[in-house]
């Protein structure tokens, strides 16, 4: 993806790694968890890395031109629901390289990708009405599926008492 918008992406991309990770610096394995309002359940920084890096791979490839399958159904796929249990993650070190991994790949595969490719209708179902073609998808997951769930993540520190990040 060799052209202003396709490198608008990236740069996107690399603002908001910047950002999760800053947001994720100074917790704790037992805060990667925590349920900081009682009697609410909000997706906790461990759910949200996790939930987005089952995405990336479904991202890169598409775009690598790769069976894939709908996510819809991952452990921590858009069905799925934050739990308590710190065992159902990754140890923090180990989540936060999978989420960079995961969409650093993503990243290499916009870099990599055809542009004739980003005329392809979308190869899960039930994304076209929204993501009628592979070109959609790199903004949806590199950029907007990112920026909300890191809002949240924003939200919960802050409704845990922690400190803001810029």
């Amino acid at each position: 993806m060799d052209d202003p918008p396709g490198e608008s992406v990236l740069s996107c991309w690399a603002e908001l790694r910047a950002y999760a990770m800053r947001l994720v610096a100074d917790l704790s394995d037992e805060q990667m968890v925590a349920q900081p309002v009682r009697g609410v359940v909000l997706n906790h920084p461990a759910w949200i890395l996790s939930h987005l890096s089952a995405y990336a791979p479904v991202l890169a490839g598409i775009l690598r031109g790769e069976a894939v399958r709908d996510p819809l159904d991952h452990r921590y796929g858009r069905n799925s629901r934050p739990e308590a249990d710190p065992d159902a993650y990754l140890p923090r070190e180990d989540l936060i390289r999978l989420y960079c991994q995961s969409y650093d790949d993503a990243a290499d595969a916009v870099r990599a990708v055809p542009t004739r490719r980003l005329r392809e209708a979308t190869p899960i179902q039930r994304w076209r009405s929204r993501f009628a073609t592979i070109g959609d998808l790199p903004i949806q997951f590199l950029v907007k599926h990112n920026a909300v769930h890191l809002g949240q993540l924003s939200a919960w520190r802050r409704a845990g008492g922690l400190a803001p990040v810029g």
